[in-house]
């Protein structure tokens, strides 16, 4: 038998393997592949070690630094931005003890899995605690890990609004990554200090034990540092407070749904809604972000001031006459549709799941009481509405103009889609200015003083508006949006500006084309963000109803409001909610409820 000698050819290059279909190239397995080039890495990396003794221990505690104040930082990391204080920084956290002496008592693999899992939850808690501050800043509330995800896509538009679409488009991509990376680097180095603890077994012990014994005794006795407990678990009380946050609303659906059923008008008859104001022509009319602190702000106050007593002035002059006082809307900073439905409904409307179990069913609302007389024709002037919008039937509305119905061809002004002077010209020309056999009842969003407040349009003349195209070198003019919108001092001037811009607008269309039986009812949506109303401010709007007819104030009679547009300090303040059954019955409604 021949005798076969096994020889080691040397490797062809790549460059030289013959072509065609004899020749076919031997597949490798692929993972394998991987593990092997995972494995010369690591040799590589050992080697590397082996000839820089010095500065592999160099990174070796650079490393561990960097994840222990990870680690640490995210622990202690609170969820509001007033709270970023390095007071805040300065404590023991408690789940930091009590993670140290789990991972000591696990073996290796274990270990692992444990610190895996703990810094990824540590870096989804980070996650939740920034969105958290973001939410706070500009909706005067926390972040709902079950309804609020929705509202990042209007935050992105916003953002391109504001900034540009190619500053949007970075943005959501930095949030993706920023996301990603703090579970990624949250885990590894939890992994890093759970190998240290292990390494060195006897002497972390002994230092968690005596971290617990500082702990417990800062607890005991109350320790505080700049005012702040030094022994703290701030990272439990967090996760714990979104867990009950999901929970609260996860019970809140039911029982809201309940709670709409139940309508003190539900069962009156179109025939006893409202006789009292039989015959007049209701507006009922948003300005956006018209909060208390355009009223009352030492910065703000001055300019919306004189706007609001020169606007009275010269309403009086016309034969109009104002009531006026606050509500307290049901949302802050934004989500202007919450505070349109609370107010409109009746119920108190403060996250996206009330607002779709309300618009879902037959609830009464203000607008939708005048259509149900049938004596009135029922219209929408909403130009900040861009796209479908279903609730227009729930709201009692025959007709809605929205951003492309109104004739517009001007230029947007950040946000805002057309100035407002534009909205109620068009409104005029396209409703309220017609012959018709009935009265109007008209839903008007005024969006010019929506964030973030630049440009600010200017009035023009009434004769010189047309299709928009005169606003063209307004808008090109003006402030720009990035000049403003990081700056806490010039975002307030400016919202001020826009404030009296907006009640001018409406004022002055009303001494134009207001009749005897024109009735105005006008209100902000809800306060500004925090950056430019305060950290302490509260969700105050005000309210005005404008009329010629004496009767129609006469009827509020009892409500103890403010003569003129702006209310005084000590006018009252109701919750936004109650503000349709007050409406209704001062004019003269029959109750009929209906249960839940």
């Amino acid at each position: 038998m021949p005798v076969i000698t096994p020889f080691r050819r040397s490797p062809r290059p790549a460059d030289d393997a013959p072509d065609g279909p004899d020749t076919p190239a031997a597949p490798g397995p692929a993972p394998l592949d991987a593990l092997t080039s995972l494995r010369t890495r690591l040799a590589h990396l050992r080697a590397w070690r082996t000839r820089h003794p010095r500065a592999a221990r160099v990174v070796r505690r650079v490393t561990t630094a960097l994840s222990a104040l990870l680690v640490l930082g995210a622990l202690l990391l609170p969820n509001t931005l007033v709270a970023v204080e390095p007071s805040r920084f300065a404590r023991i956290p408690g789940e930091a003890v009590v993670a140290a002496v789990l991972l000591l008592c696990l073996p290796r693999v274990p270990r692992l899995v444990a610190a895996a899992l703990f810094g990824t939850a540590l870096g989804a808690l980070t996650v939740l605690n920034l969105l958290d501050m973001g939410f706070t800043e500009y909706l005067g509330r926390s972040f709902n890990l079950v309804l609020d995800w929705a509202l990042l896509d209007d935050a992105q538009s916003f953002v391109a609004d504001s900034m540009g679409g190619a500053a949007a488009t970075w943005a959501a991509v930095g949030a993706v990554a920023l996301a990603a990376s703090l579970l990624v680097v949250m885990a590894l180095a939890a992994l890093r200090l759970g190998e240290l603890l292990a390494a060195h077994r006897e002497r972390a012990a002994r230092g968690a034990l005596m971290a617990a014994t500082v702990w417990m005794t800062c607890v005991a006795l109350g320790v505080q540092t700049f005012g702040v407990p030094v022994a703290t678990t701030s990272a439990s009380r967090a996760a714990e407070a979104q867990a009950h946050r999901v929970v609260d609303t996860l019970r809140d659906e039911a029982a809201f749904a309940k709670e709409a059923k139940a309508d003190r008008f539900g069962a009156t008859p179109g025939a006893q809604l409202v006789p009292d104001l039989r015959g007049k022509d209701m507006l009922f009319t948003f300005i956006e972000s018209y909060g208390r602190s355009a009223v009352e702000d030492p910065v703000m106050a001055p300019g919306v001031g004189r706007t609001l007593d020169a606007s009275t002035a010269a309403l009086a002059r016309a034969g109009f006459h104002a009531r006026s006082g606050w509500l307290t809307s049901a949302t802050y900073g934004g989500s202007s549709w919450l505070g349109h439905s609370t107010f409109l409904s009746g119920l108190w409307v403060d996250n996206q799941q009330r607002y779709r179990t309300v618009t879902a069913g037959d609830r009464l609302t203000l607008t939708k009481a005048f259509e149900k007389t049938g004596d009135w024709d029922t219209v929408g002037i909403m130009p900040g509405v861009q796209k479908a919008w279903p609730e227009a039937d729930w709201y009692g509305l025959d007709k809605v103009y929205d951003a492309f119905d109104l004739g517009y061809r001007g230029p947007k002004f950040s946000w805002s889609t057309m100035p407002d002077q534009y909205a109620l010209e068009a409104f005029q020309r396209l409703e309220h200015g017609r012959r018709r056999d009935r009265p109007l009842m008209a839903e008007v969003v005024l969006t010019s003083s929506h964030q973030p407040w630049a440009p600010v349009p200017r009035m023009v003349g009434w004769d010189e508006v047309g299709d928009g195209s005169v606003y063209d070198r307004i808008e090109a003019s003006g402030v720009k949006a990035s000049e403003v919108i990081t700056d806490s001092a010039r975002s307030k001037e400016e919202y001020g500006r826009s404030v009296q811009y907006s009640v001018t607008s409406l004022t002055r269309w009303l001494e134009r084309y207001g009749t005897d039986d024109t009735v105005l009812v006008f209100l902000g949506d809800h306060q500004p963000l925090a950056r430019v109303s305060g950290n302490e401010a509260s969700r105050d709007v005000p309210v005005s109803i404008v009329a010629k007819d004496p009767e129609v104030l006469d009827a509020l009679d009892d409500w103890n409001w403010t003569r003129g547009l702006k209310p005084a300090h000590d006018a009252p303040v109701w919750r936004m909610s109650s503000f349709r059954d007050r409406f209704l019955t001062a004019y003269g409604s029959t109750p009929h409820p209906t249960k839940g």
